[in-house]
């Protein structure tokens, strides 16, 4: 019996914002939606510009009021970028950067409901 890794989920408070957030800061495009028929929810995932299998599940439930509460928030996902410097200076500019080590030369940013996103240079193990 083998196991592949399908998708990670993030339930979102505003979807669009997220969709665009992701697509600026990572790239990140719609592969596929689901949407319930009576409008109760909305499921986006989302692919990376090389291919990988990997997929980001952005849920969006019509019937929730308020923001996330992500608790201690110390659950992220990680992202390998092939020109670190350049990806650290957008990120930098648009202001989602949350959290850096550069003695590890790595660092975080964080999206519109603050989930953290670790972003590693490609040599990164």
């Amino acid at each position: 019996m083998n196991f592949s890794f399908a998708h990670n989920n993030f339930n979102v408070f505003d979807l669009e914002k997220s969709i665009a957030f992701y697509k600026d800061a990572l790239g990140l495009t719609e592969t596929s939606r689901i949407e319930a028929e009576d409008g109760s929810f909305i499921i986006v995932y989302l692919g990376d510009t090389v291919g990988t299998p990997h997929k980001l599940e952005l849920t969006w439930l019509r019937d929730w009021d308020r923001p996330y509460n992500l608790g201690d928030n110390e659950i992220h996902l990680a992202f390998r970028v092939d020109d670190f410097e350049a990806a650290h200076a957008k990120h930098k500019e648009m202001g989602c950067i949350c959290f850096e080590n550069e003695a590890m030369g790595i660092y975080f940013i964080n999206d519109p409901d603050n989930y953290w996103l670790e972003v590693i240079p490609a040599h990164h193990v």
